[in-house]
């Protein structure tokens, strides 16, 4: 018996999925099969009834799937930040500004900016960014890659160029890129950098294929005190990569 899992690029180039996934396939003596997209074509996989269940990062785009049928049960699970990262010599001068001055900085000067052009949660967030700042006007150094956010972040580095990534994924390809964080900061310091992720069931009136009853489970195992400690103690290089938002019951204090 297997769980069709589509979820984002960014928790397999993180490492996390490596991390959470063999406790739950033990525990159900399953395989979970992960598709890694963006979070666009996460929930049209949902939506066509081809996947249980999806973990992705776009809070707009998961409350109109839930709204319009296509789930029947979504709940919080972890987050993190996202963050703009550069070449050390920040040709635009974007350090310390804010994230829509940022993206106005990099427009005006036609400074190279790798976007992930894949409808993905990041790229939605980048879109929306770009809003706040007065709208996307594309120049010849704007690139879009349509791959992953590890690829992009190959990409934009070779390139020497900006891109918009959440923290996760930077801590994980730190040390094979020379980019460095430019724009970055807690939820608090920055909201609208601010990263959560959601678990969404997919309603199995769309397909007899649809093991509801697994995906349930596994909900339950992502929220659970166990898979909540995994994901507040996985680390990279010291830095914990995403927080968990579930309190922790009396019994595991």
């Amino acid at each position: 018996m297997s769980l069709r899992l589509a979820t984002t690029t960014s928790t397999r180039d993180s490492g996390l999925l490596d991390e959470l996934l063999p406790a739950f396939e033990k525990q159900h003596n399953v395989r979970v099969d992960v598709i890694a997209t963006g979070t666009g074509k996460a929930l049209k996989l949902g939506e066509a009834g081809d996947v249980d269940v999806v973990l992705v990062h776009a809070r707009a785009a998961e409350e109109a799937f839930m709204e319009t049928g296509h789930g029947i049960r979504r709940e919080d699970v972890m987050a993190n930040t996202f963050e703009i990262v550069g070449p050390t010599d920040d040709p635009a001068d974007v350090k310390g500004s804010r994230p829509s001055e940022a993206l106005r900085k990099i427009a005006a000067t036609k400074t190279k900016f790798l976007s992930r052009g894949d409808d993905s949660g990041t790229h939605k967030r980048e879109l929306q960014l770009w809003k706040n700042a007065g709208g996307l006007t594309p120049w010849s150094e704007y690139i879009e890659t349509g791959q992953g956010m590890g690829a992009t972040l190959t990409i934009a580095d070779e390139m020497q160029g900006y891109a918009l990534t959440d923290r996760g994924t930077y801590l994980r390809f730190k040390s094979k890129v020379d980019l460095v964080p430019l724009i970055s900061g807690s939820p608090e310091e920055i909201p609208e950098m601010a990263n959560p992720y959601g678990v969404i069931v997919v309603n199995p009136r769309k397909s007899d294929a649809i093991n509801a009853k697994l995906a349930n489970a596994f909900i339950d195992y992502l929220i659970s005190d166990t898979a909540q400690q995994k994901i507040a103690k996985f680390q990279v290089e010291g830095e914990a990569l995403f927080s968990p938002v579930r309190q922790p019951t009396a019994d595991s204090r």
